[in-house]
């Protein structure tokens, strides 16, 4: 008797070898349908002329910062009137040890004037110095911080200038 139960304790057990054998076939399965999923969602990289690419090569970067470069544009240009503020650190009124650092963008009626935008650089700087933390916290605080800015170099451009663009905005 002792006999029979053993022989069907055994029949109940799954073998190991099947139960890793299913594993891999499934994980197998889940990456040929990632793979297809990938292809059909991900549009085809984009092929560079062959005077770009004997350009690169001929004015090679380094690494990650060459591929940066080439990834995102630069939007200032003095075709479309735009003029990138150099980043703007400075600690806050309260508590003073914190910094916040943000990256504005200006956009002038016609042509860019550069005196402007550095006198208009120095007067967001000032400005920032005076703002405390509780001020720019949250949604609506940075939406009153955006109108601030805005108001700010409007009054100093004389209307000149048409939008404040935001770039980056980090409190340390």
């Amino acid at each position: 008797m002792a006999d029979e139960a053993e022989v069907v304790e055994e029949k109940k057990k799954p073998s190991l070898v099947i139960t890793i054998a299913a594993i891999a076939v499934l994980t197998v399965l889940a990456l040929g349908g990632g793979w297809l999923v990938g292809t059909m969602l991900a549009p085809p990289p984009a092929e560079k002329p062959a005077e770009e690419v004997a350009k690169a090569g001929g004015e090679a970067k380094g690494g990650a910062e060459g591929d940066a470069a080439e990834a995102v544009p630069h939007i200032s240009t003095p075709a479309n009137g735009v003029v990138l503020l150099d980043p703007i650190t400075s600690n806050l009124a309260y508590p003073s040890d914190n910094r916040v650092r943000l990256e504005v963008a200006l956009m002038f009626k016609g042509v860019p004037d550069v005196v402007l935008a550095e006198e208009i650089h120095q007067d967001i700087m000032a400005y920032m110095r005076t703002v405390s933390l509780q001020q720019v916290q949250g949604p609506r605080g940075f939406q009153y911080l955006r109108e601030d800015l805005q108001e700010r170099v409007d009054l100093r451009s004389e209307g000149r200038v048409t939008n404040v663009m935001f770039r980056s905005f980090v409190i340390e």
